[in-house]
Formats: structure tokens, C-alpha cells, sequence
């Protein structure tokens, strides 16, 4: 037993030996605390094409504080340059919980989370996929947004500025309502872009996610996964529906052959006389259809709406 400050405490050994042998070697599983924090945790997910961005962080209130603000020359003195102010031990009854020019968690508890799974553009500056802390120093009328690749961080108190992976400037804008509660959302959202917007108390303050190139970033990774599944025909196929989408239809027939050679099937086979079809190539639609009906009838397929198609097509219908 070791005597600490008062209390008792047994070691691991003696509390083993306590409880017997048979537990001694047993494998248990590892239990976890889990506190109630004043401020809950939240997570935000976007997909922008193929692109998963996620932000995770926790909500702190209001509760009738000053949230923006100058800070007072007193609190002001407690940190050199631009370091946090984000202190709740240290702060005094009505300063700010956010004072400007001093940088922010964006956040409470644990540092803010971006995560992102492909190379992006932030306000048009690039940032590479990963996961970063999400930090903000605050202005009347400009913010600096920052991403920094110490993503494990306790708040902003250990934050190193030479581990910034990208900062950028974001304007804030006036809202009519109060925000209780910080949130982040996504809008508006594109086929290419996601604005996050940063909200809590009477301010929004956005910046725009943005995939260059959606269709060749889908391809690449397509191409991949098909590459490291050769024996598999349905990716292929579902590559040519995306094509198929967009009326490609030679990019279209050639994901379609190639799930064919792959496995030659009914689906992958009446997909390709449909896309025949579509392209306006009516003979080759028709050869096509033929040999799909003939392979599903071999495998035991219900062919018949298909087969009831193709009559449309010979009729003109």
C-alpha cells in the first residue's frame, strides 16, 4: 500500500492479489471515462463529389457573456503578440470569451478538427488531405482561419504558429438572430465547393471548401479501385453509369467492355446495347440486346422487361 497526501491506495499488485488469481491474466477490456461536458461535442460532415469534409468540435454557449470583444489592457497583458487569451481559469467576470486579435480554439475543450480526405482549395489556397486543428484569430473586420497539422492539441494553449499548414482571411458578417450555441454548417454547396460557415452569437463568419477538378479527382479513384480489383465487374459498370449520367457515351462503353471482359453478364450486356441505343447506334444496340437476352436466359435471368425494350426499339416506340 502507498500512503498519498491521506488516502490509501493499493498497487496493482496487492489490488490483483486482492481479487484473486483467476483475474490476474484475464483480458478485459479497457474502460473509458467519459465526463459531461458543459460544452457538447458535435461533428459536421460534407461530401463535395467523392471529397469527405468533416469539422468536430464542441459548442460552447453564450450565457448572457461577451463573446467578441476587445480584450482590456488588464487581460491583454496575460499574453505576448497573438497567443490565446481562451482561458477560463484566468478570465475575469466580463471580459471577453473570444477577444480579438488573439488566437481562438473556434471551439471549446479540445482544438477544433478538420479533416479532409483529398487535396482542397480554402478560399482558393491550397491545402492537402489530412487532418488539422482548426484554429481563428477573430477581428472587428477581418478573420485569419488557420489550419494547423498539430490536430491533437488541448484547446490553443500549446498552439506553435510554425505548424500552420495554411492560414487564410475570412470576412464576418453581421446576423439578425443570436446564436446560443457555436455551430458550424455547410452552405450554400455546390458540385464543387462547400461554404462552412463559422456561427455563434450576432456573427457568421465564411470560408469555401473547393475540389478543383470533381469529375477527374471520381476518375482517378475510380480507376484505382477498379485497378486493385481486377476480378471484380461491377465497379466498371458503376463507373459507366456515372458517364451514362452525363451522355459520355464512348467513356460510358468503355468502363461498360471492360466490366464485359472482366465477366460477361446480362446487366453488363444490356447495359451496353442501352448505351448503344442512346448513342443513336441502332444496329449495334439491337446485336447487343440479342446477345444480353441470350446470356440472361443461359444464367436463368428474367429477361422479359428487357426484351419488351428492345421490341420498343425495333418498333420505333
Amino acid at each position: 500500500m502507498i500512503s498519498r497526501k491521506g488516502l490509501t491506495i493499493f498497487s496493482s499488485t496487492a489490488f490483483l492479489i486482492l481479487l484473486g488469481a483467476p483475474f490476474a491474466t484475464a483480458q478485459q477490456p479497457q474502460a473509458q471515462y467519459r465526463p459531461i461536458y458543459p460544452s457538447q461535442k458535435a461533428s459536421v460532415t460534407q461530401t463535395i463529389g467523392v471529397t469527405d469534409v468533416v469539422i468536430t468540435y464542441y459548442r460552447p454557449a453564450i450565457k448572457g457573456r461577451t463573446i467578441f470583444a476587445d480584450a482590456p489592457p488588464e487581460m491583454e497583458t496575460r499574453a505576448k503578440g497573438d497567443a490565446t487569451l481562451d482561458n477560463q481559469n484566468e478570465r475575469k467576470p466580463g471580459e471577453p470569451i473570444v477577444p480579438y486579435n488573439h488566437v481562438w480554439r473556434a471551439g471549446a475543450n479540445d482544438a477544433t478538427v478538420f479533416q479532409v480526405t483529398d487535396d482542397v482549395l480554402i478560399n482558393g489556397q491550397p491545402l492537402k488531405a489530412g487532418t488539422y486543428s482548426l484554429e481563428a484569430i477573430p477581428g472587428k473586420d477581418e478573420w485569419t482561419i488557420i489550419f494547423n497539422n498539430d490536430s491533437g492539441q488541448w484547446g490553443a494553449f500549446t498552439y506553435d504558429s510554425k505548424k500552420d499548414a495554411l492560414r487564410v482571411k475570412a470576412k464576418p458578417q453581421p446576423a439578425q438572430e443570436s446564436q446560443e450555441l457555436l455551430l458550424y454548417r455547410f452552405d450554400p454547396v455546390t458540385a464543387n465547393t462547400a461554404t462552412v460557415n463559422l456561427r455563434w452569437e450576432k456573427v457568421n463568419v465564411p470560408f469555401t471548401v473547393e475540389v478543383k477538378d470533381v469529375k477527374a479527382l471520381w476518375r482517378a479513384k475510380t480507376d484505382a479501385l477498379i485497378a486493385t480489383n481486377p476480378a471484380n465487374e461491377v465497379f466498371p459498370l458503376q463507373a459507366a453509369n456515372t458517364f451514362v449520367a452525363d451522355k459520355n457515351w464512348d467513356e460510358a462503353l468503355k468502363y461498360v467492355d471492360q466490366s464485359i471482359k472482366t465477366k460477361p453478364t446480362f446487366r453488363g450486356l444490356s447495359a451496353r446495347a442501352n448505351i448503344l441505343h442512346n448513342a443513336g447506334k441502332k444496329d449495334e444496340a439491337l446485336a447487343a440486346a440479342d446477345q444480353a437476352i441470350t446470356k440472361g436466359k443461359g444464367d436463368g435471368v428474367d429477361t422479359t422487361a428487357f426484351e419488351k425494350r428492345v421490341a420498343g426499339w425495333k418498333s420505333g416506340t
